[in-house]
């Protein structure tokens, strides 16, 4: 079976230095390492080239560096994407095709010529035709998105089978596998064999499979899970593989026309017809007031031409301001952060503001959005809005329903948990209790999933 392992590694451009520290420490110096001492793993990864600037700013050139030897060395390629991760579907043409050509250059400052993509990964994998269009036109080869926007008027999908993308020549399209990366990335199943099990359960030994998530997963997210990543790369019933290999390994094409999709995209949102609705929900005003306030940044930066003075800073307020995390955070599914939302819409607001050909009218519009943003924030907040929300859209509990909890040997769970103490009390010692409080919860996490697994053994 060949496993392409995607990763798409990001932060937000007003992300603070202790977190970018505190993440590089967990996870991504992990995984770079990880893949350094074992030669024969490959993956895809997407790293928006806002990242890779603010490991600069903050000390960790080092990542940097280990992420450009393992793309020489032929372990890992580089996709295109956007720089400052904007959900691409709901923004003109012409701001897409800038953040992808800013992504790139930036990308290729600090990568130099192990920066090839073939590839491109729209932001949260936020599809719809435009965005397949402007992959096509910029000369990309594939596109990777989610499994739901298989459209089952095509049948049901063949892991033997390259697909294209209707009316678009020589333009392959992915599909992230949604069941088995949902399980790895909440750590339902959380050691080497029950992974391995679960692919020869789904898969033959002749199909290709994509698994895709956040690299924050391993490490970060899930304390202990990269050692298991490792380990899975082991296997020698399993053939890790990048993204722009599998059109050289199966030959079978056939043309789809995927749906609009997201990789956050559930059954529900198809029903209703809303598809974005973690970045834009109908129903959802504080999003349609973000998304005001976005658009009419948008309108007022176009109207400056490039010979005004202040041409180069308000544009760059902008390609950084328009980033799909304000979006994602006032959704409330289940996520929510005022302080992320606060935080973009005063961005959005100050690029209203500072551009100088912006009317009297416009800006006091900016301003009242962002008043009354924060306003049904907090009001939000205090009326129980958000936990409301988030009780009927709990993304975890959707993922785990679909499956069986899988069965572990005791004595392999026992040594699971081993590690991980052994990986607490290091932490303790080394005086990182938060890092071992996060190993200690992972513990308790794991333990309650094993008396879950036996209490459904029982009945």
């Amino acid at each position: 079976m060949y496993w392409v392992n995607f990763l798409h590694i990001y932060q937000p451009p007003n992300q603070k230095p202790y977190w970018i520290k505190k993440i590089a420490d967990e996870s991504y110096r992990k995984l770079t390492k990880g893949f350094l001492a074992n030669p024969s793993a490959k993956a895809t990864i997407n790293i928006n080239a806002v990242l890779a600037e603010l490991f600069e700013k903050n000390g960790c050139q080092d990542i940097i560096s280990d992420l450009k030897t393992l793309a020489l060395r032929g372990q890992i390629e580089f996709t295109s994407s956007g720089k400052y991760h904007p959900f691409f579907p709901l923004l003109p043409k012409e701001e897409i095709i800038r953040q992808i050509k800013l992504n790139d250059e930036t990308n290729k400052k600090y990568f130099g010529e192990a920066y090839r993509p073939k590839g491109f990964f729209p932001p949260e994998m936020g599809y719809n035709l435009k965005v397949a269009q402007i992959a096509k036109k910029l000369g990309f080869e594939w596109i990777i998105i989610d499994e739901l926007g298989f459209s089952p008027e095509t049948g049901q999908m063949n892991h033997q089978t390259i697909y294209d993308i209707e009316g678009l020549t020589d333009l392959n399209v992915f599909f992230r596998e949604r069941e088995m990366s949902f399980r790895i990335l909440s750590a339902e199943v959380f050691s080497p064999k029950m992974i391995t099990d679960l692919f020869a359960k789904k898969f033959t030994a002749n199909d290709y499979v994509i698994t895709a998530m956040d690299g924050e997963t391993f490490g970060h997210h899930r304390p202990g899970l990269e050692e298991v990543l490792f380990e899975v790369y082991k296997e020698p019933s399993i053939q890790s593989v990048q993204l722009s290999d599998l059109s050289s390994l199966f030959s079978k094409h056939e043309k789809v026309l995927p749906r609009d999709s997201s990789w956050a995209l559930m059954m529900k949102d198809i029903e209703r017809n809303v598809p974005f609705s973690r970045w834009f929900d109908p129903e959802n005003p504080i999003q349609a007031m973000q998304w005001d306030l976005a658009n009419l940044a948008i309108k007022t930066v176009k109207r400056l031409t490039r010979e005004d003075s202040a041409w180069p800073q308000v544009r760059d307020e902008l390609d950084r301001a328009i980033h799909s995390d304000q979006f994602w955070w006032a959704s409330a599914k289940p996520w929510w952060s005022l302080e992320m939302i606060e935080r973009g819409a005063k961005e959005l607001k100050d690029v209203i503001e500072h551009c100088p050909v912006s009317k009297k009218g416009e800006i006091k519009r900016a301003k009242e959005w962002y008043a009354q943003i924060l306003f049904m924030g907090f009001e939000w907040q205090r009326s129980g809005k958000v936990e409301e929300i988030s009780r009927s859209n709990d993304e975890d509990v959707i993922a785990r329903i679909t499956a069986e909890m899988p069965y572990i040997p005791e004595t392999e769970f026992n040594g699971i948990v081993s590690n991980l103490q052994h990986q607490m009390e290091s932490s303790s010692k080394n005086l990182e209790f938060e890092r071992a409080a996060q190993l200690r919860d992972r513990i308790k996490e794991l333990e309650g999933k094993r008396n879950e697994i036996t209490r459904q053994q029982t009945i």
